[in-house]
């Protein structure tokens, strides 16, 4: 089972990279002041994650110091084997959601937005803290794919006593926030909230087409696009388009 849930969250990553070939990295002091102000880390590493290669291509010397880890020794397989087993099946439901919030977003927001939640890891010395994992974009190629992303890793262990794991996208320059998103379950099958037709009716809504484009796209009548649309703000339980949004990045229904 483990290496079956292993094998999605590569897969997830390799969706974001789109197997895209990585420029040279060039992170500046500066940019790292900025991103340091953002993080505004407690004791911490971080570490540069390539998403087409599924690799890490630098690690912070700190990761010795709360891991027990040399910087070479870091590496994406190393940290799979290191989360709590009862945490492992909730990582890969955040990088899904994740990838797939990612995939959503114009090429100009990619780098607007930082992931953050929250899971255990196991130490080299064998003994787990609890760290919070905060990743924002640094590096894409002129198609939207994404070449690297920047990953804080702090410990929280005094901070969240409680294994409770939650995931949030924390907007930056201006943009909205999305805190406590409920994650896309990988394997388990999710109590369904709308129809067939009703899923892609909201997928083109969240896209921004009107209903007259909506029912051109699908083939069907105004009217028809009318009722769906009502049918899936009462079920949603929101009463504006907005609102919508904000509950679909939320519950995962984009």
């Amino acid at each position: 089972m483990k290496k079956i849930i292993i094998r999605e969250v590569e897969k997830k990553w390799a969706e974001i990279g789109k197997n895209a070939t990585p420029k040279e990295l060039t992170l500046e002091i500066e940019l790292y002041k900025k991103l340091l102000n953002i993080f505004q880390p407690g004791e911490y590493y971080f570490f540069v994650f390539n998403p087409s290669f599924r690799s890490v291509d630098f690690t912070s010397s700190s990761v010795e110091t709360l891991l027990g880890y040399k910087p070479d020794e870091f590496s994406t397989d190393l940290l799979l084997d290191s989360i709590h087993p009862d945490d492992l099946p909730y990582f890969v439901d955040f990088e899904s959601t994740v990838v797939d919030f990612k995939k959503q977003l114009p090429v100009d927001k990619l780098m607007k937005y930082k992931s953050r939640y929250n899971y255990r890891l196991r130490k080299k010395d064998g003994t787990y803290i609890s760290i919070l994992q905060q990743s924002v974009t640094i590096q894409i190629d002129e198609d939207g794919s994404v070449l690297y992303n920047l990953v804080f890793h702090t410990d929280i262990t005094d901070l969240s006593p409680s294994s409770q794991m939650t995931l949030s996208f924390i907007g930056l320059e201006g943009e909205p926030s999305f805190i406590n998103v409920k994650p896309k379950s990988v394997f388990s099958k999710s109590k369904e909230v709308f129809t067939k037709r009703e899923k892609e009716v909201l997928r083109y809504v969240l896209q921004g087409f009107n209903s007259e484009k909506i029912a051109y796209e699908l083939n069907l009548s105004i009217h028809t696009i009318h009722v769906h649309r009502k049918n899936i703000l009462r079920k949603s339980g929101c009463s504006s388009v907005s609102e919508l949004l904000v509950k679909s990045v939320r519950e995962g229904w984009g």
